[in-house]
């Protein structure tokens, strides 16, 4: 008599060679664990394979399997998606990924009332709010958002306020109109012209418009000066004068938060038509290294589909074999242990890969690939350099010089200052526990007290 998994084998074997899902159940038919695999057949039938070097999790794991179901998808993208909605929603026992049900934050701003609110939410699925984003981190979005605050004086609170209705005028408003940081419309203390020229001004910064928003300010603040306005020139002078400074920081709230205005969907499309894809560039991945003069050298390797940030397929690489501060060797590296990964199924051929520099950095990106197998490959290799903002492409003589406002460009830099950002949080981290450990050195811990 045929034992259980030799069954399960004999099934297993009739899988399609095809992207998709697989559901793997326990003998009471609970899903254990939810997969992806660019070839169902081949990805599945390596689990009865024997390893030593297997860890003892999927041992534990291929010891309580009974049953395997797949679910086969148009492409590995769409796998991918599949596969983080089955875990989302599922949330199996062996999944240790991917069960963050939250959407990306966004800025919302209300349409159709007299003070329209700023607000950072999850989702979009509100119909009277306009939204810009979506963000990376919801943290620095909202610290980014308390600067700009500073600046345009925008409510953030959830007040029904109308302009005609007078008691308004007997309403008690919160400390951000103390501090300065608030208009207080909850109280009519400005016009509903004058805010939402405040407001339309931040929607102009949003947009990227910088340059634009600073000169409609001057504009406006120079006819409320000759109207004689001078409380609202005032204002307007203030306003000017913030953008200023924001606009010469170096680093800060605005650096940690990444993203991309408008609809990433014409991103991708615009993306792949500049590389001759033949649709838009959905799997996009973004590789950074981060190190300081050599020491606690890091990487990092970031996912975008269909233009927003995935951030369950993010990767962080402690650096093994590159020398200290050799930023080619360390690409080279990252590269090949994620062509590896890919090679064996355990991640999805992107369409684009982008590294963070110049022609070096794609040519040691290049090398690496070179000794990959040709499945492992991302469909292009691309990298981007700071300041010029010049994209070069492997295999293509000289770069693409894109227009600053371009879709596709915008993108790119999305993904690469994301990439930037998550290698750098992660060189600070480790950063912090070799400092925090020097102190430590010779000292004794007190010990801990419970409660008095």
């Amino acid at each position: 008599m045929a034992r259980p998994r030799d069954r399960l084998e004999g099934r297993v074997a009739g899988f399609p060679e095809a992207p998709g899902v697989y559901l793997m159940k326990d003998a009471r038919g609970r899903v254990l664990y939810i997969g992806k695999a660019k070839c169902l057949r081949d990805r599945v039938r390596s689990y009865f394979r024997e390893d030593a070097s297997r860890p003892a999790k999927t041992r534990r794991l291929m010891g309580l399997v009974r049953e395997v179901e797949y679910l086969e998808t148009g492409s590995e993208v769409e796998a991918l998606l599949l596969e983080s909605r089955l875990i989302k929603d599922v949330q199996p026992r062996y999944n240790e990924r991917l069960r963050d049900a939250k959407s990306y934050p966004t800025i919302a701003i209300e349409r159709g009332t007299d003070y329209p609110a700023v607000l950072v939410l999850r989702g979009t699925e509100r119909q009277d709010l306009d939204y810009f984003g979506p963000f990376a981190e919801a943290g620095a979005l909202r610290r980014a958002v308390q600067a700009l605050q500073r600046v345009f004086r925008f409510r953030t609170c959830e007040l029904d306020i109308r302009a005609e209705d007078r008691r308004w005028r007997h309403f008690r408003p919160c400390l951000l109109a103390s501090i300065g940081q608030c208009t207080a419309p909850c109280n009519l203390r400005i016009t509903r012209e004058d805010y939402g020229a405040d407001v339309e001004a931040f929607r102009s910064f949003l947009t990227g418009d910088h340059a634009a928003t600073v000169a409609a300010l001057r504009a406006e603040m120079e006819r409320a000066s000759r109207e004689l306005r001078f409380e609202r020139a005032a204002v307007l002078r203030d306003q000017v004068a913030a953008l200023g400074s924001l606009a010469r920081m170096a680093s800060g709230d605005f650096a940690e938060a990444p993203h991309f205005l408008g609809d990433p969907a014409d991103g991708v499309r615009a993306l792949g038509g500049l590389l001759g894809l033949e649709g838009p560039a959905r799997l996009v991945e973004g590789l950074d290294v981060a190190h300081l003069q050599g020491e606690e050298a890091v990487a990092s390797l970031v996912v975008f589909v269909d233009g927003l940030p995935f951030k369950d397929g993010y990767r962080r690489f402690r650096l093994r074999e590159a020398p200290g501060g050799d930023d080619y060797a360390a690409v080279r590296e990252v590269v090949r242990r994620r062509a590896r990964r890919v090679a064996a199924g355990e991640e999805p051929v992107a369409d684009v890969l982008l590294v963070d520099g110049g022609p070096g950095q794609l040519s040691a990106a290049a090398r690496a690939l070179g000794a990959a197998a040709a499945e492992a490959r991302p469909r292009v290799l691309l990298s981007l350099a700071k300041r010029q903002e010049l994209v070069y492409r492997e295999g293509q003589d000289g770069p693409y010089r894109l227009p600053r406002h371009d879709a596709a460009l915008r993108l790119l830099q999305y993904v690469r200052d994301e990439a930037h950002r998550f290698a750098g949080h992660y060189h600070r981290l480790l950063r912090g526990r070799r400092h925090l450990g020097g102190r430590a050195s010779g000292t004794r811990r007190p010990a801990r007290r419970g409660p008095a």
